[in-house]
């Protein structure tokens, strides 16, 4: 297995490391919260010119200071302001290699308009059926406060109760690290019962 370096150990650069074994030039994906537009653009950098990323958020300033970020580095997406629970009616079923999520509050902006179980759940369950066969979805849940510790909750109830003959789930945390760091999961949808499971960084 590969040695994680230091900046690797970050949740949003250990899920990077796993998605970069997974997502290929020309794929389509979908970054259900675009926030700054990190994810978007890693999305962008890893489907080049031949793919396709949708990015999906509530606030117009996220989707501003997305489209500023995509600009500096050259590079495009279609960004759509409305809730990811609404993302079944842009992209059709089966066809997407990669949905991320990473929840709670844009930065920087107000701290009250946070992503909720309800419409998060709903957006899950849509980015599943968008997902192509082998296709994987990444989640980043915090539980810093209520809210949060109340969408973490509900949705690791709902990943628990899905097809295991479908889905493939797989939770980490950052056991000894204080301060309820936030969750790393990261979903599979098998191809069959005799598929591979998920792999990179030593998921095997």
């Amino acid at each position: 297995m590969k040695e994680l370096k230091k900046e690797d150990l970050q949740i949003t650069e250990l899920i990077h490391h796993f998605v970069r074994e997974h997502v290929e030039a020309g794929d389509i994906c979908i970054d259900a919260t675009a926030g700054c537009g990190n994810d978007t653009l890693f999305l962008c950098e890893l489907t080049g010119a031949r793919g396709e990323v949708m990015a999906f958020d509530i606030q117009p300033q996220a989707l501003e200071k997305t489209a500023t970020l995509l600009a500096e580095h050259e590079c495009m997406a279609e960004l759509v302001l409305d809730s990811h629970s609404n993302m079944a009616d842009y992209m059709s079923e089966g066809s997407a290699a990669c949905i991320m999520f990473n929840f709670g509050y844009l930065p920087g902006a107000d701290h009250k308009i946070e992503t909720k179980a309800q419409t998060s759940i709903a957006a899950i369950k849509a980015g599943l059926s968008i997902l192509r066969k082998g296709g994987i979805m990444t989640l980043c849940l915090y539980d810093g406060s209520d809210v949060q510790r109340e969408e973490k909750k509900a949705i690791l109830k709902m990943l628990k109760e899905l097809d295991s003959k479908t889905y493939l789930v797989i939770t980490s945390c950052y056991y000894n690290r204080p301060n309820n760091p936030p969750m790393p999961v990261f979903i599979q949808k098998l191809e069959g019962k005799d598929s591979s499971c998920i792999y990179g960084f030593g998921l095997v």
